[in-house]
């Protein structure tokens, strides 16, 4: 069995939003290059118990959150900390293990540490130390992959010198290898099976579009699954936050269309955006696309093991217009490394051809970082700084980014609004280095809806990293920003939990600039009096930090360090704590707080008190949901 699977490369990629895909595919094609054939496969597609079979495995996995694994790898994972696996379960298999991760996040690259921690623990073998890619170096995680990757061709070589018989650096004629795309696209006239899409009625037509298109796609889009897609229409659209504050915080309000989708505060919720009309139209004219010809997409590689619910759909053809516009981001998302090395070969003009292939070169990757992703560059963008650029439909569709859903936290409870669901939302725009201005696709569709328009919105439910807690459990919440978002539906319950019982307190510490963007500040205001969940009658509390209303800037964590004996008491009474808002320093500085007040108030050494704040994450009671 070894014998036959000698020389042939398994990559198993981990992905969330895709850059662990491009890494994966990355290190295939490089592979190829140098003879070595490989099989590259989501790690959701790939029977864990198979890995003793094999000789040679490549893992390129992201890390998400506060160091959590990507949903894909949920089960491989859970599946490889078996207790019953021993510690010569793996002997034998060689492995190398490349993370992508920024460090900006407390838990940097966990999952790929974790992953390289536990197949050594099985009994593999590492060819290479593992490779930490790093979305703060100037050139993204390319650079560290680029380095790692030589090595690993060197070390396979010393392993095993037929993996690369003319050697790791020898990289065969590349042009053969541009020929051939992994995505074909078929053509149809107009036939039944396309009619089936368009004499639906309004509703299910949509669906049935959405559904077609995006089966379509899953070879691309690895965190495509069989849950249903659901229509929402909204119905409110509230500036939260002042004119002139500096942000545009919007509170929508969905109705569902259909049945209403069962759901717990805390949960998430997907939606997928639209794209604008006009710049669809452009790349579709750029390309030199015909908007109405009804088209097929199959994945040369993906055809033996997809789903049974993409077997069955992507035989139906669908306008070439309606695809583009439904599953391919051609005015927002940055194209990848690839795509500008694939432009490269279907350049006429010769200054471009030639910036392109340096742009793609290992000596052009920090221009073309500064150039692509530090500025946002679009697709559209890209294809349009290089017009001489005729790439057929198939590449255009391998490599043009997928439009991919966005989540938001849920910030109402199912109790308080049947039939509902709200979100609370921070309209997105920056200014790139070279001050162009940039904004946020859903987040700026969103804010421009009128709810008079009825559109559909098709949206996903899926669980998120806060737990719905027990009316019983004391709670402890920070949540600056739009980190108050899913609180909003933790008060909501735990108030109408405490009208017809018990419900143990809550304290909330929420944090801001100014009076201009006090989000929800009624509502909160509201439940501090009268009997409210924060009021102190009822053991609670509510406390708002302004950073920027007096001269010294103040923080949620200067808030918990004034109520610290608040805080020690209710740890005492076994209470959760919940945390929510931003990714960068707000998670390990509200941590490390917790570690002084429990330091303080337990008398303890500060070891003593992170161990113990360990333990209580340990035993599900200190949660996080942070975003970027």
């Amino acid at each position: 069995m070894r014998e036959e699977k000698r020389n042939k490369l398994l990559i198993l990629y981990a992905s969330q939003t895709g850059n662990a895909l491009d890494a994966a595919e990355r290190i295939g094609r490089e592979s190829e290059r140098r003879g070595c054939p490989v099989v590259v496969r989501p790690v959701d597609d790939y029977d864990a118990r198979c890995l003793p079979e094999e000789d040679t495995v490549i893992f390129v996995v992201s890390t998400t959150g506060q160091g959590d694994t990507p949903d894909s790898m949920k089960v491989f994972w859970r599946f490889l900390l078996q207790k019953s696996l021993s510690k010569q379960w793996l002997e034998g298999v060689r492995y190398a293990v490349f993370g992508l991760g920024d460090s900006g996040y407390q838990k940097f690259n966990f999952v790929a540490k974790k992953l390289d921690n536990r197949l050594l623990d099985l009994g593999a073998t590492a060819v290479v130390e593992r490779g930490l890619g790093d979305d703060q170096h100037p050139s993204g995680y390319e650079g560290a992959l680029d380095p790692w990757m030589r090595s690993l061709w060197r070390r396979l070589h010393q392993i095993d010198p037929s993996f690369f018989p003319q050697g790791p650096d020898h990289v065969i004629e590349e042009m053969k290898l541009i020929d051939q795309p992994k995505v074909h696209i078929t053509y149809h006239s107009i036939d039944n099976a396309a009619s089936r899409l368009s004499n639906a009625s309004d509703l299910e037509g949509i669906r049935m579009q959405l559904e077609t298109a995006r089966s379509m796609s899953a070879g691309k889009l690895s965190n495509y699954n069989n849950k249903a897609v659901c229509f929402l229409k909204m119905i409110k659209n509230q500036p939260l936050t002042k004119s002139g504050s500096g942000k545009d915080v919007r509170h929508f309000e969905f109705e569902f269309v259909s049945a209403a989708i069962e759901y717990e505060v805390g949960d998430v919720l997907e939606i997928l955006p639209s794209q604008d009309p006009a710049a669809v139209d452009t790349f579709i004219q750029r390309c030199n696309l015909d908007p109405d010809a009804l088209i097929t997409v199959q994945h040369k590689e993906m055809k033996n093991y997809l789903p049974d619910i993409h077997k069955n759909t992507t035989e139906v053809p669908i306008k070439l217009r309606t695809f583009v516009e439904l599953t391919m981001d051609v005015a927002s998302a940055s194209p990848r490394r690839y795509f500008f090395e694939v432009m490269s070969y279907f350049a006429t003009a010769e200054h471009e051809k030639e910036r392109l292939q340096y742009f793609a070169s290992p000596e052009g990757r920090d221009d073309l970082y500064k150039y692509n992703q530090k500025e946002r560059r679009t697709v559209l963008e890209v294809l349009e700084d290089f017009p001489s650029v005729q790439m057929p439909i198939d590449w255009l569709v391998q490599l043009v980014p997928p439009l991919k859903t966005r989540a938001f936290s849920i910030s109402s409870s199912p109790l308080a609004h049947p039939n509902q669901v709200h979100l609370t939302v921070s309209v997105v725009s920056w200014t790139t280095p070279y001050k162009r201005k940039r904004t946020g696709l859903c987040s700026v569709w969103l804010a421009g809806l009128d709810p008079q328009q009825g559109i559909y919105i098709p949206a996903r439910f899926q669980k998120g990293s806060l737990p719905r807690p027990p009316p019983s459990v004391p709670l402890i919440l920070i949540g600056p920003g739009t980190g108050c978002a899913p609180f909003r539906g933790f008060v909501e319950e735990r108030a109408i939990q405490s009208s017809s019982g018990p419900a143990a307190p809550i304290i909330f510490f929420f944090g801001c600039r100014n009076e201009d963007d006090f989000l929800y500040r009624e509502l909160w205001l509201s439940h501090s009096l009268n009997d409210g969940v924060f009021s102190e009658a009822k053991g609670g509390g509510f406390y708002v930090a302004f950073s920027r209303k007096q001269p010294q800037k103040v923080y949620v964590q200067h808030k918990m360090l004034e109520q610290s004996q608040r805080i020690w008491n209710l740890l005492l009474s076994k209470a959760s704590i919940y945390v929510a808002g931003s990714a960068t320093k707000m998670p390990s500085d509200v941590w490390s707080t917790f570690e002084e007040i429990i330091s303080k108030e337990g008398e303890a050494s500060r070891d003593s008190a992170a161990n113990w704040l360990k333990a209580l994450q340990r035993a599900g009671r200190y949660h996080v949901e942070a975003w970027s």
